[in-house]
Parts: C-alpha cells; structure tokens; sequence
C-alpha cells in the first residue's frame, strides 16, 4: 500500500495480449444506503476472494472514484477465459451475487437507487504501452511487473512495437529508435 517508488523511468513487464476489466457503481440515491452499501460490500467479498485464490486469474488491481457517486475497479486477468470461469463459477460469490441482481430485476425490485456496469477489454500485444516516471509498480506494471524502460524501447512506437517473441517489427522499431 506504502510502496517506496522505482527511481528513474519504467515500464509495464506485460507480454502477448493484456485482459483488462472496469467494473464499477453508481450511487443513484445517497438516501438509499441499504440499497447501494450492499453492492460495494460485495465488491470488496470478490475481491477479498480473488486475492485468496491467485489461480483464478487477477494479476492485479487498482480501486478509483470518477466522482463521489461512482467508484470503480481497474482489474487486469491473465485470461479472458480466466475472467469468464470466475463470473460463471458456482461455487464463487460473484455467481451468487448476480443471482441475487436477476432474482430482484424479474420480481420488479430493482428500485434504481444503485448503478452496476462492467466493460471488458482484451488488448492485444503491440496495442499497448506504459511509462512510470519515479512511481512504484502501479496498474499494468503492479500487474505484470516493472522493468527498466529501456528494455522496452525509449519511445512509445519502440514499446508498442514490442513482441514477446521479439519478431522483425520490433527489430526494426528499436533499428530506427
């Protein structure tokens, strides 16, 4: 939580495709506190649950706010696969607790006091890149790890271009560096 920063400029360890998952809610109703408190208790119970059972795939996370009605979770998955079997998984509470979300929304009880959203992305390799200046291992470099920016190219064309199998396009991005 206190992480001492990595001096100097660094980047994202990351190889082949990065799976990236936002997921978040809205408080509509500040009144409405057994409604929404609920929602973020739950939120913490999965990831609370996810940082006990590192096979299920969470490489990592970081916990924002966009405004004091919205907060939300930046995850990184090794697979999207991996991200799939944990929300379809029975026996995990995620399961449980969107159970629960139909249940209310096919009886009429879901009363709009508390937004829910989720987006997903699988990020290809070569399709992103990551610089930290003076900074402790935080978002894709937390969930990857952190290497000298050097070994990733000084320029963000030489860091997009990177492959993990180091193929020609590399070669000739860090050629013309």
């Amino acid at each position: 939580m206190f992480a001492k920063p990595v001096r100097g400029r660094t980047t994202a360890d990351a190889e082949g495709d990065v799976v990236v998952l936002l997921i978040g809610v809205r408080v509509n109703h500040f009144w409405a506190v057994h409604q929404w408190l609920p929602v973020m208790l739950a939120m913490f119970r999965m990831l609370g649950e996810l940082a006990r059972n590192h096979d299920r795939g969470l490489l990592g996370r970081v916990m924002l706010t966009a405004s004091p009605r919205t907060y939300y979770v930046v995850q990184y998955w090794e697979s999207k696969e991996k991200l799939y079997a944990y929300a379809h998984s029975p026996e995990m509470f995620h399961h449980r607790a969107w159970s629960i979300i139909n249940g209310k929304e096919r009886t009429g009880k879901v009363r709009g006091h508390v937004g829910l959203w989720h987006e997903a992305y699988v990020v290809p390799e070569g399709s992103y890149e990551a610089i930290y200046i003076d900074m402790p291992a935080f978002g894709l470099a937390g969930a990857h790890g952190q290497v000298p920016l050097e070994r990733r190219g000084r320029y963000a064309k030489n860091r997009f271009a990177y492959r993990a199998t180091g193929g020609a396009e590399q070669k000739a991005a860090e050629k013309a560096g």
